[in-house]
């Protein structure tokens, strides 16, 4: 059982967790920004310049806030990384789940694929997405249930 990579779990930076749209108007906003404070220097009154600590006012905030979403993208990132974790550890377990279209079943998960939209587990040739997971449970348990019990008694007295 192999659980497949990708790129966005072992991708480095944040190019392949941040969606392209997002750091391009990231990108926009900086020249934006960048673009009005010179507008404003070029076109002020030269009798009434404008407050030079207003401008390292707006120039902290705006540093800041690209800071904010740096820190709230690596977050992002470390979510996914988890979420991808949890998926992969539960191979080779049993599962319940209800699918969006209102099928339940149960059974052992299989593999996991890592798509768009997060972990899809293969639970016995199904497709289910691990939102859809209702409960897990160790799938070497229900195979090894009265040898479970016996290796437990066999522990009690191995020691006395």
């Amino acid at each position: 059982m192999t659980i497949p990579a990708t790129e966005a779990v072992t991708g480095t930076g944040t190019a392949g967790l941040v969606p392209a749209s997002m750091t391009a108007a990231t990108d926009e906003s900086k020249e934006m920004f960048l673009q009005l404070m010179v507008a404003q220097l070029r076109y002020q009154d030269p009798m009434n310049p404008a407050d030079s600590s207003e401008f390292l006012s707006q120039n902290a905030q705006f540093t800041a806030l690209e800071k904010m979403q740096a820190v709230a993208d690596q977050t992002a990132m470390v979510l996914q990384a988890t979420t991808a974790f949890g998926a992969s550890s539960l191979v080779g377990r049993d599962v319940s789940y209800t699918l969006a279209d209102g099928t339940q079943g149960t059974g052992a998960v299989h593999g996991v694929s890592f798509g768009a939209t997060g972990p899809v587990l293969d639970v016995g040739g199904v497709d289910v997405p691990l939102a859809s997971v209702l409960a897990v449970t160790d799938g070497s348990r229900a195979a090894t249930g009265s040898s479970g019990s016996s290796g437990s008694s066999g522990d009690t007295t191995a020691p006395a």
